[in-house]
C-alpha cells in the first residue's frame, strides 16, 4: 500500500483544487471511520503548508480521491469506471 494519497476537489464553478497527503492511518477499519466521519460534517477541515482550510460542502460539486482505500463503507458502489 503507498502511503501517499491525492485529493481534487472538484468545486460548484469550475475551479479544482488538488491536495496531496501521506496516509492518514494504517488500519483499515480507522480508515472507513474516518471517511464515515468526514461525509457526515459539513466541512472538509485540511491542514496544508501550516494553514488550516475549512471547505463547505455546498460549494463542492465533487472529490476524487487515489487510491482508493481497500475497505470501504458498506454502500460504496464498486469497480465503476468514470467518464464525462
Amino acid at each position: 500500500m503507498t502511503a501517499k494519497r491525492e485529493m481534487t476537489i472538484h468545486y460548484m464553478d469550475g475551479s479544482k483544487m488538488k491536495l496531496d497527503f501521506p496516509l492518514q492511518t494504517e488500519n483499515e477499519n480507522a480508515q472507513v471511520l474516518k471517511l464515515k466521519e468526514a461525509l457526515a460534517g459539513r466541512h472538509i477541515l485540511v491542514e496544508a503548508d501550516g494553514a488550516l482550510l475549512i471547505i463547505p460542502y455546498e460549494n463542492i460539486k465533487y472529490i476524487q480521491a487515489y487510491p482508493a482505500p481497500a475497505k470501504l463503507p458498506e454502500n460504496v458502489i464498486r469497480a465503476a469506471s468514470f467518464s464525462s
